[in-house]
């Protein structure tokens, strides 16, 4: 074989084995992408019934969109091929990032489902707390069993949703509270909790639904002084004066807090916040109202101006990030509470874009 053609030939069969190695090869990233969105003022697609329920208090007609936005992330399992992976770095509609930014090293699919799940419940209670705050209505709290550590003095005798309503006959108004009173014992003494069963616990709980429940003190594992422990996590759980169901289903994370905020607030006022408008945005949010950066940012933009947003709430935070790939015809709008939101609606429903906070402000 001439020497040109053979050096023509390693060189194919190289290129070959390089494609072939960059195909099979893996890399430690993620891929994200847009994912669906969802009007907190509407219906779920598949049961046709509402994303947010109010039972015991007067609502009103709403309409337009206040949509929250997701995106969709490869499992903790997944890793892309370098071809895969360069392929997403070029298209607009792709994100990769490095692995462990998105599951902390070790963490599996399960544990990052669950952390999800605990981070959504958590954000629709802090969007119940702040739309009923920035309504000027009465939020009350209680004490809650948080967790029973297993094979410790309390398992089998207090369960997870027990309310706390005393220790020792002491009331009980703090999760300090509940350490203070535990550690006036020695281990091994006795300590006697009043609690509503979590399956007797509501907004309005009756006072026959108490029990006694007497629990024996162990002493504490960690380093230290030695002191008492009865093996509980305590908590702060919120009583709402009626109820507010948030029904969405396969929905994770913590960033759909202010949509849902807004959301609320629509319904219990009594002007139609949107005035129409197709309205979607992102962003945490804590009892106080005030709205946190979210990850993903780009995906979700894209998101909600396929759907046929307008506007995005965007968090302060997250803005200098957005403003780099801001899809056409979709505005940006800075928030960073939901007080601001609101009057951002406000503006919006009167036509006023002067008014409007934007992310280059």
């Amino acid at each position: 074989m001439p020497r040109r053609s053979a050096t023509m030939l390693a060189a194919t069969l190289l290129l070959i084995g390089l494609l072939c190695a960059s195909v099979l090869f893996k890399v430690p990233f993620t891929e994200m992408s847009p994912g669906p969105t969802y009007n907190t003022l509407g219906t779920q697609d598949k049961t046709g019934t509402p994303v947010i329920t109010i039972t015991g208090h007067e609502t009103y007609p709403t309409s337009g969109h206040l949509n929250m936005t997701t995106v969709q992330v490869t499992g903790a399992n997944y890793q892309p091929s370098l071809v895969s992976a360069i392929v997403g770095w070029i298209r607009d509609d792709v994100l990769v990032v490095p692995h462990d930014n998105v599951y902390p090293q070790g963490q599996t699919d399960q544990e990052a489902q669950q952390e999800n799940a605990e981070q959504f419940a958590s954000s629709e209670d802090s969007a119940k707390t702040a739309a009923l705050k920035h309504l000027n209505i009465p939020v009350g709290t209680e004490i809650v069993v948080s967790s029973v550590a297993a094979g410790g003095p309390s398992e089998g005798k207090l369960h997870a949703g027990d309310q706390i309503v005393a220790v020792d006959g002491t009331a009980i108004s703090s999760r300090e509270q509940v350490a203070e009173q535990v550690t006036r014992h020695k281990p091994g003494e006795s300590v006697v909790f009043t609690v509503v069963p979590h399956a007797k616990a509501s907004a309005t709980p009756n006072p026959a639904d108490q029990v006694q429940v007497p629990v024996t003190t162990a002493k504490s594992a960690d380093d230290g002084p030695e002191r008492a422990v009865v093996g509980i996590t305590p908590s702060v759980d919120h009583v709402y004066p009626f109820k507010i169901d948030i029904g969405l289903q396969d929905v994770g994370g913590p960033s759909a807090g202010l949509m849902f905020a807004l959301g609320i607030v629509d319904k219990l006022t009594p002007t139609d916040l949107t005035g129409g408008k197709f309205v979607a945005g992102t962003g945490t949010i804590d009892d106080d109202g005030a709205v946190g950066p979210i990850g993903g940012i780009q995906m979700k933009l894209i998101a909600a101006r396929d759907k046929g947003a307008e506007y995005f709430f965007t968090p302060a935070d997250n803005c200098a990030e957005a403003v780099k790939g801001t899809p056409s015809g979709l505005t940006l709008v800075k928030v960073e509470n939901l007080d601001g939101a609101v009057k951002a609606l406000d503006a919006i429903r009167a036509g006023d874009a002067a008014a409007l906070p934007g992310c280059g402000t």
